[in-house]
């Protein structure tokens, strides 16, 4: 198969959850003998931290401008398939050129569909208008659950279907770095995420001074009170998560709001986590328990009082190891390029559809 995917930025993983997502889901995918060429927007904020810029397992072109964007016409219009991702700079304006370019099945990537519905509820169409949505013959999800019917029967996709982040195991894996953290967590500021962050970790930091902490990250407010024992790591390339992860007793996972609402948003963080056999701290959503178990393969905390307990817990390293093993049976991207060469075939042989796309 011959795949175009427009996306916001596979070279950089700056700010981004968007590009390791990406990476571990694409290698797998080429690794199916597939030819894959990724077409990203050079945007000035990504370009001093390009931390992938020449993979050898697909092609990465980067555009200027929609007009330049028209320099890939004839290879958009070949392909076997092709996908535009959440995010995408002028997203709305790519979709259509893709809608009206396109011969083969074109699927929509949403990496942040409770935030994409949310825009969309409120007259939002940043990178994606509703009457884009009936014009992709596939819509991928990075929420499953409930929302998938609501993609059909509301917005009238033609097929929603969930594919979740994942990890490259080869990447993300137990490194045996010395503990040097009891609590660790790695994340983009977020406004909706910062209360839970404060009271899962900040005021747990408080009330622990013996106990050491980190937030790796960047964009956080320079006027965040941090207390003395959490270090703060300003950006952590992909390269060095695993060591992260392995150097932290405990991790800790926080979901945005519009993410808690929709439930069933696996945050790529949270796979990438357990691959290092990390114990997980998590705040509660809808639909974790079926993607680990827990007390077992994780564990779910709503106060400061929780997280206190959990770090206490004598048994982390077996939590580690069992959400490790859940997440090599069911989340590497191997599994997830299976899923995602399932989804495009069964686009690619439906029937074309009457409808017309966007003009």
């Amino acid at each position: 198969m011959k795949l175009v995917v427009l996306g916001l930025s596979l070279s950089s993983s700056w700010g981004n959850g968007h590009a390791t997502t990406f990476r571990a889901l694409l290698k797998a995918f080429a690794a199916r003998e597939h030819d894959v060429l990724f077409l990203e927007r050079d945007v000035p904020w990504y370009a001093p931290h390009r931390d992938l810029p020449d993979p050898d397992w697909c092609r990465l072109e980067l555009y200027r401008d929609l007009d330049e964007l028209q320099c890939w016409k004839s290879e958009i219009a070949r392909a076997d398939a092709v996908i535009v991702g959440s995010y995408v700079p002028d997203g709305v304006a790519v979709g259509r050129f893709v809608q009206r370019t396109a011969t083969g099945a074109i699927a929509f990537y949403d990496i942040d569909t409770p935030v994409t519905l949310a825009k969309l509820a409120r007259g939002d169409a940043e990178y994606l208008s509703a009457d884009l949505i009936p014009g992709y013959d596939l819509y991928l999800s990075f929420t499953g659950g409930p929302t998938l019917a609501h993609l059909e029967s509301q917005y009238g996709s033609p097929v929603a279907r969930a594919l979740y982040c994942s990890v490259d195991p080869a990447e993300y894996r137990p490194t045996g770095a010395a503990k040097r953290w009891d609590l660790s967590y790695l994340g983009t500021y977020s406004d909706d995420r910062q209360p839970t962050l404060t009271r899962l970790l900040i005021d747990v930091a408080r009330l622990a001074p013996h106990k050491r902490f980190v937030v790796a990250g960047p964009q956080y407010p320079a006027d965040i009170d941090w207390p003395v024992n959490v270090e703060r790591i300003d950006h952590l390339p992909p390269a060095e998560h695993a060591a992260f992860y392995s150097a932290s007793r405990w991790t800790l996972n926080v979901t945005r709001a519009d993410m808690i609402a929709r439930g069933w948003s696996p945050s790529v963080r949270l796979f990438e986590a357990a691959a290092c056999a990390t114990p997980i701290v998590s705040d509660r959503w809808d639909g974790l328990d079926r993607l680990f178990e827990p007390g077992r393969e994780i564990v779910l905390a709503d106060t400061t009082a929780d997280v206190l307990a959990a770090l206490d817990r004598p048994d982390a390293a077996a939590v580690g190891e069992a959400g490790r093993a859940r997440v090599l049976a069911e989340h590497t991207a191997m599994h997830r390029a299976a899923e995602l060469d399932d989804h495009l075939t069964a686009a690619t042989a439906r029937p074309r559809r009457t409808l017309v796309r966007a003009a």
